[in-house]
């Protein structure tokens, strides 16, 4: 069951087994990224925590894009149905596949980009309450 389990679970049991867990790339990159931020200003880090705030809010794009496209085939669904369907070829197995495929991609790609929103949005407030904390 191993397979299934997610990312987090992996990444704890690579730091559980390495000798040095600074040496496992996924904290490496961490690591690089907080160090980057730790060394812009804090009008800079405010800036930025704002804008992906933004960002993070503003990505509905891909799932109304998901569900509107059913709704608009079915404006045009007899069309539809005459050019998929005629004389018994499979186009509509082919349409089926590619928006399936197309759904599939486009939904994992919101939510990677959403936890790489959540990700640099909780590093930059764990920064801004440091800075805070220490003046």
């Amino acid at each position: 069951m191993y397979f299934f389990r997610g990312d987090v679970h992996k990444l704890f049991l690579s730091v559980k087994d390495a000798k040095n867990s600074r040496s496992i790339k996924q904290l490496k990159e961490v690591e690089e990224i907080k160090s980057f931020y730790e060394s812009l200003d804090r009008t800079t880090l405010q800036l930025l925590y704002y804008r992906m705030i933004k960002e993070q809010n503003g990505m509905g794009a891909i799932p109304i894009f998901v569900t509107a496209i059913p709704w608009l085939l079915f404006l045009f669904s007899s069309k539809i149905q005459d050019v998929l369907f005629r004389n018994g070829n499979l186009i509509w197995a082919i349409f089926v596949t590619l928006y399936l495929i197309l759904l599939t991609v486009s939904v994992v790609f919101h939510f990677r980009e959403r936890a790489w929103a959540a990700f640099h949005i909780e590093v930059i407030n764990d920064i801004l309450h440091d800075r805070v904390k220490s003046e």
